[in-house]
């Protein structure tokens, strides 16, 4: 799955650890996008750790790798995971999909939709990329897949088709409402603004909502992935991520320099991980997991 798995491969099958081992093994990680300061931190666990267990074999760091990686990642790990728990409310649950062009978020509202409707739950979505007729169309199209209905406007803005949507979904008693948003980069100032606007547009519509804020984050994006979450989380309090392409990307690691980056005070929790363009290619991310894919 990851590219890790094959710049590590010959480490983990050599005969011995020397210097030059570990200094392999930090380069390997660094251009896996693990992060200079994640990859030290790391390496500087690894060594204490092969001290402690006296362990020197490649097979048996391996491991103990696994193990430092699994307990950097725990913090990211929903517990529960809010994709499979839902609770019983008189009024829809409603999740804000945002995120930069290109990064899959259409699709993964898809994947949502079909994760939810297994579940016995009724879906609504809302197309709130007012920009792009063929957003709105994909979503369309995705809708009918699911057989959910959509909400769109010709020409209205993004928190008009929220206000619109959070009404019908409450009307229709529906379970969960989706609402799309244009793909934009955090550093366009007024885009992050309107994204605001939706925001408060959807607390007034319904008390206590979205409840979810989630990021949709290109998993070849790499390290620029940091700046993308930590921009988005100051302007609008993610509440989740979900990493997509994770089924052909060297670049696996960036989830790693993110449980670094948000080791203290609050942080947005790795949902689930994309690993393909099929409706189902939705995996919910556990720490242990995603480390043993990683490094095995």
């Amino acid at each position: 799955m990851f590219g890790l798995r094959k710049t590590l491969g010959s480490l983990f099958k050599s005969n011995q650890t020397d210097e030059a081992w570990f200094e392999a093994l930090e380069e390997s990680l660094i251009l896996s996008d693990v992060g200079l300061p994640t990859t030290q931190q790391l390496i500087i666990k690894l060594r204490k750790a092969a001290k402690s267990e006296k362990a020197s074999n490649p097979e048996a760091l391996q491991a103990l790798l696994i193990d430092e990686v699994a307990t950097l990642l725990s913090p990211l790990e929903p517990k529960p995971n809010p994709l499979y728990i839902h609770a019983d409310m008189n009024v829809p649950e409603v999740w804000l999909i945002i995120g930069v062009n290109g990064a899959g978020k259409t699709t993964t509202i898809g994947k949502l939709c079909r994760l939810f409707q297994s579940q016995g739950k009724s879906v609504l979505l809302a197309a709130g990329d007012t920009f792009r007729a063929a957003a709105r169309n994909q979503l369309q199209e995705w809708g009918g897949r699911n057989q959910v209905d959509v909400i769109t406007q010709e020409g209205g803005d993004a928190a008009a088709v929220a206000h619109d949507a959070i009404h019908s979904a409450i009307s229709r008693k529906s379970n969960i409402l989706i609402i799309d948003t244009a793909g934009r980069l955090a550093t366009q100032d007024h885009l992050m603004e309107e994204l605001k606007k939706v925001k408060r547009v959807i607390g007034k519509a319904l008390p206590g909502a979205p409840h979810q804020t989630l990021l949709i984050l290109d998993g070849n994006t790499g390290q620029n992935g940091l700046s993308q979450v930590k921009a988005f989380h100051a302007a609008l309090g993610l509440t989740g991520l979900v990493v997509t392409k994770l089924d052909g990307t060297a670049k696996g690691g960036v989830i790693c320099a993110l449980a670094h980056t948000f080791q203290n005070g609050p942080k947005p929790a790795v949902l689930a991980l994309g690993k393909g363009e099929g409706i189902d290619d939705l995996t919910p991310f556990t720490a242990r997991q995603y480390s043993n894919e990683l490094f095995n």
